[in-house]
């Protein structure tokens, strides 16, 4: 049973204040500074919670992955650059604000906007969360195993516009899922004569070296051509929000947040395309919609409370069924195997008390988030004029060290620096990333309800079909693949035929 005073009991703890404010700090510095990102930023603190209890291990990535969504606003308001794509819908009014002599308004409505967000899809996550694991808890090793095949086909589907690319990228992350001893059969498999791989992929350098260090490549490169810059100083206003412009936007606070946080709900829909959504909708429901694009509180509210009511969001399904919404949700799935929580119905009825906490931690993340970003915004024009080359080394270091703490090996960091490469080369050639972290988290779970099922059923492969949960989940899945590959074939056909247009004339 759900005990959210409990769970804000575990999460109101020195230690895990400490770990909460502590992330919530780095997560904005994170999100604000345009060379650095979310996703990196998340994966980093993987390695660092890895020895800790779970209630401060979730306090301080939740803390990261709610400060990181909220510091993006900070850099698209003061210089027009989203630090992270959640803030892409904010530089439609946030630089107009500041030229205006507005950005401390902007910043703080921004801000204000981000708690209450975060607090709506807060409240979703402790009531929808628990009624969904209870619908679950029917669930046997077929409906498993046709859940994680749902989640891998969701993610491999609309993560990237090339369904092709995405399910290659899923099918690479099941093979490297093989790797290690037969959980049946005791058979090595996949390890080429290498003790270290005997036990499999370890998960963190794997994860560090997809998420972060693969961009750390890429900012390299981009230093090595000149094209990084340094971002130009933003000013920041003297006068801050007042009482009456904050109620004013009372009802597009709470509408904005129930848009973002059932689009969260949805997997692979995300923060950018709620910011976007809850845009349009504010300014459809304004009495002055003729302001918009022109520098208006009313925009920086809808984008900020509906990107970050995404997180909570997200978290349902992530946690409930092991379906991450985005990419951040998808290093949240890999924390949670390496605290040794399985996500699903199970999870509930047998780590109530995690579950608890990690309710817990995402409220205190939310005030956390709420009063360093009160304090952060006056100095935020600082902040985002720091230069990349000063910060990447600082990761490089980091992500090192980290993937080397998990088991004391050096050849983690040979793991790391593979899977480092393997993702810019992915990044490069437009591959999804997520497919195939999600396949490696995913694969050993799938493949141990696939097998439990045909023992069960005496290798009788009718089981899926005769089980009624497991065939809709499965008919959804090719449904989903059918859709995906025929919206691919009109947009390709439909550009073909521009082309031989433009030709023609």
């Amino acid at each position: 049973m759900l005990d959210i005073i409990y769970g804000l009991q575990q999460a109101l703890t020195l230690p895990s204040l400490a770990a909460c404010f502590t992330g919530t700090a780095l997560g904005i510095v994170f999100g604000a500074l345009p060379g650095l990102t979310a996703a990196m930023g998340v994966a980093l603190l993987i390695p660092l919670s890895f020895g800790m209890p779970t209630v401060e291990a979730f306090s301080m990535l939740l803390g990261m992955y709610c400060g990181a969504i909220y510091g993006g606003c900070i850099s698209a308001i003061l210089v027009g650059t989203p630090g992270t794509v959640a803030a892409a819908a904010t530089v439609m009014e946030g630089p107009k604000l500041t030229a205006k002599g507005q950005s401390l308004k902007a910043l703080e409505m921004a801000t204000w906007g981000s708690f209450v967000g975060g607090m709506v899809s807060g409240l979703a996550l402790i009531t929808c969360a628990p009624l969904l694991a209870q619908a679950a808890m029917r669930f046997g090793a077929a409906e498993y195993f046709a859940l994680a095949v749902f989640a891998l086909t969701v993610v491999a589907t609309f993560s990237s516009g090339n369904m092709l690319k995405g399910l290659t990228s899923a099918f690479a992350g099941l093979f490297i899922s093989t790797i290690g001893i037969d959980p049946v059969s005791g058979d090595f498999r996949n390890t080429f004569n290498m003790p270290d791989l005997f036990n499999g992929v370890s998960l963190v350098p794997a994860l560090v070296g997809l998420f972060a260090v693969s961009q750390v490549i890429l900012s390299l490169e981009d230093i090595f051509k000149g094209q990084y810059g340094i971002v130009k100083y933003g000013e920041v206003s003297r006068k801050g929000i007042g009482f009456k412009e904050l109620w004013k936007q009372k009802v597009n606070f709470l509408r904005s947040s129930l848009l973002g946080t059932v689009i969260g709900i949805i997997p692979a829909t995300g923060a950018s395309a709620a910011c976007f959504i809850a845009y349009g909708e504010a300014k459809r429901f304004s009495k002055t919609p003729e302001e918009f694009g022109k520098g208006t509180l009313e925009g920086i509210a809808a984008t900020e409370s509906s990107n970050n009511a995404v997180t909570g969001g997200a978290l349902i399904p992530m946690m409930v069924l092991g379906v991450p919404g985005d990419v951040l949700t998808a290093i949240l799935l890999g924390a949670l195997m390496i605290q040794g929580l399985v996500p699903g119905p199970l999870l509930f009825a047998e780590h109530s008390d995690a579950v608890n906490a990690i309710f817990g931690s995402f409220f205190v993340a939310q005030a956390a988030m709420l009063l360093l970003g009160l304090v952060i915004v006056r100095i935020a024009g600082k902040i985002v004029n720091v230069p990349t080359p000063i910060l990447l080394p600082i990761v490089l270091v980091l992500c090192a060290v980290g993937s080397y703490a998990t088991n004391n090996s050096a050849f983690d960091l040979w793991l790391m620096a593979v899977f480092g490469f393997l993702g810019y080369v992915m990044l490069k050639g437009d591959f999804p990333l997520p497919p195939m972290l999600l396949a490696i988290i995913l694969g050993p779970i799938a493949e141990s309800n696939f097998r439990r099922t045909l023992s069960i059923s005496r290798n009788d492969f009718s089981v899926f079909v005769t089980s009624p949960i497991a065939a809709a989940i499965l008919v959804l899945c090719l449904a989903i693949i059918i859709k995906v590959g025929y919206d691919e074939y009109k947009r390709n056909r439909t550009v073909r035929e521009s082309d031989t247009q433009q030709n023609k004339e």
